[in-house]
């Protein structure tokens, strides 16, 4: 009978205390198939987090690394450290990417899982002040992809304003990350929004079953995601199918969502996977079965695509810390069928396997591959004699009609599972109301009392000076 080896530190590190946010010293710790984050307050005690389950893939997932490319501007100072002086500050090792501009903090639900304080009484910036934050974004990173979020953005009657705003002052990709549920409802609106340069729908899709959407989202919701569908495509808008995944609730359903995701190409571009993460206020520390780590997921597409799908189509990204994501590319053939796509060098974001990374490039083609894959593409014409293709490129032509899919997930990181060194390489950022560009799961980190670093509504008053 083999002998499991004993626990053992990987690597140190440092996080925060989940209950007072206090940084602290950490560890990588392997334990079993596992691995975990350890940490230890001097008041709160021990914290003990799965962060990685199949440890035998966590050395050889982790051992891509790259060039660090920090900001070109960091407008704030080294004080107290990582992870409280985001603004970007000197610590921090990689460009923006992906920016979230959060213009409402309204929303037409009531997620039990959210990320944002969705629903606080909180007045919208004005449509000038969305303006003031993307000359200040401009400053870092003129051509990032910009997200529209909130909240839920389309509550907002001036969403195709804020669009155009953000087309003419040169970011030349824009999406939105919503529900649907007025996309769905509102024809007019829709097609402003698509008039406006609106690229690509980030949507949230968390399966096929009412029953899942009445767990996580508390009303029925999978017809009004097949209407949004439709109407993107009626627009030619991109879709991108986001599901958040929770234990218990709709793992079952990640092979289903890929198979809808391929019937429903080549208007959805991609399925963008994340694994719950834990945000608010909560009576007790979530639990280790409470979570679902990266190799779980990559395993359960491939279990649930019956062999369609194997784990060797799957790489970490180029450019933000190995173990924040996962992606893998895809063709889709006539019979909805995925193959995978062969690998591209020096991809990311979900475009295949990374080359030898070059300073500040990679962060750039990775901008420039998300814009690529996530936009809908141009229609090709069924017809070879008028689709500009030779008969005699009858090869060409075929592979013109085949469409893509791009898989992928991300982790995002809580107060429980917080590793700074991850987090110094974050690429996906959001403009604070106050002009700073701080790192995503930086921005929405909780204390287990609900209390937060930075967000505005829900700041703590424990690290004030």
């Amino acid at each position: 009978m083999d002998q499991k080896s004993p626990p053992h530190i990987l690597a140190h590190t440092e996080s925060v205390c989940p209950v007072c946010l206090e940084r602290l010293p950490a560890q990588r710790v392997a334990d079993g198939d596992n691995v975990y984050l350890v940490k230890t307050c001097p008041e709160h005690g021990l914290f003990r987090t799965v962060v990685w389950r199949g440890v035998e893939t966590y050395a050889d997932w982790g051992a891509l690394t790259h060039e660090a490319a920090p900001a070109p501007i960091c407008e704030t100072t080294l004080q107290r450290g990582c992870p409280f002086d985001c603004g970007i500050c000197p610590e921090h090792r990689q460009h923006s990417c992906c920016v979230l501009l959060e213009v409402t903090q309204r929303c037409n639900l009531r997620c039990p899982v959210c990320f944002a304080a969705a629903g606080a009484p909180q007045a919208d910036p004005s449509l000038e002040e969305i303006g003031q934050w993307l000359q200040a974004l401009r400053k870092h990173s003129p051509s990032v992809n910009i997200q529209l979020s909130g909240g839920e953005p389309t509550v907002r009657d001036d969403l195709d304003q804020i669009i155009a705003l953000t087309r003419s002052l040169g970011f030349d990709f824009v999406q939105l990350n919503t529900n649907g549920i007025r996309l769905a409802k509102d024809t007019a609106y829709a097609a402003r929004l698509a008039s406006a340069g609106l690229d690509c729908v980030f949507l949230q899709f968390d399966g096929l079953r009412d029953a899942t959407y009445r767990k996580i989202r508390g009303i029925d919701l999978f017809a009004s995601k097949q209407a949004t569908i439709e109407r993107c495509s009626q627009l030619g808008l991109g879709v991108v199918l986001v599901p958040t995944l929770i234990p218990g609730v709709n793992i079952d359903e990640i092979g289903a969502i890929i198979d809808f995701a391929a019937q429903h190409t080549p208007t959805v571009r991609a399925v963008h996977f994340q694994p719950v993460s834990y945000f608010g206020r909560y009576p007790s520390a979530p639990q280790d079965q409470d979570r679902i780590t990266l190799p779980e997921v990559m395993r359960a597409i491939v279990q649930q695509t019956h062999g369609t799908i194997d784990l060797a189509d799957f790489n970490p990204g180029s450019t933000e810390n190995a173990y924040c994501s996962f992606s893998g590319s895809f063709y889709v053939n006539s019979q909805h069928q995925l193959q995978a796509a062969q690998p591209t060098a020096g991809t990311a974001c979900g475009c295949g396997t990374p080359a030898k990374p070059q300073i500040g490039r990679d962060v750039q083609h990775a901008r420039q591959v998300v814009a690529k894959k996530w936009t809908s593409p141009p229609e090709v014409s069924s017809n070879p004699c008028c689709s500009g293709v030779s008969v005699v490129s009858l090869d060409n032509f075929l592979a013109q009609r085949r469409h893509s899919l791009s898989i992928s997930g991300m982790a995002f990181q809580d107060a429980w599972t917080l590793d700074l060194e991850r987090l110094r390489e974050c690429y996906i950022h959001v403009v604070s109301p106050d002009r700073r560009i701080i790192p995503f799961c930086a921005y929405n980190l909780t204390a287990q009392n609900g209390e937060s670093l930075y967000r505005p509504d829900l700041k703590a008053q424990v690290h004030a000076d």
